[in-house]
């Protein structure tokens, strides 16, 4: 299927654009029905890409929730960037990494593996037991 170049109005400024080959191309492979109604500005004015630069909630003008509150481990006066909700505990930076520890389940699981493939079937097992109960020390 060849395509030209298309001119179309916009359906916001009543102004004529390019619908080019290019993107004929593109909407086709996404098998998308209906042609463009907009032109590029009045596209980005209505979904309000063009209002800042850069990208993210802070970008789009919306501001991101901190609250005060007190850490449920250590008592220290902190803020999250959450509303918190009744029942579950809040914990500052340094508890929440001391919680989120880097567990070595990867590494378990290979030498798991190496120990069923290298030793008899019986070991495996108390292999497995010794480095599963050292992985959470």
């Amino acid at each position: 299927m060849e395509f030209l170049d298309r001119l179309l109005t916009c359906a916001d400024c009543g102004g004529e654009f390019i619908f080019t080959a290019g993107e004929q191309l593109f909407f086709f492979d996404k098998q998308f029905k209906n042609d463009p109604k907009r032109c590029k500005p009045c596209k980005s004015k209505r979904s309000g890409v063009g209002l800042k630069a850069g990208a993210g909630p802070a970008a789009a003008g919306l501001s991101r929730t901190e609250t005060r509150t007190e850490c449920s481990e250590c008592g220290v006066e902190t803020t999250v960037p959450f509303k918190p909700t009744q029942g579950r505990p809040v914990l500052c930076r340094q508890c929440f990494q001391s919680k989120r520890a880097p567990t070595s389940g990867a590494l378990v699981t290979a030498a798991a593996t190496a120990g069923m493939v290298a030793g008899a079937p019986g070991e495996h097992v108390a292999a497995s037991v010794e480095l599963l109960a050292a992985s959470r020390v």
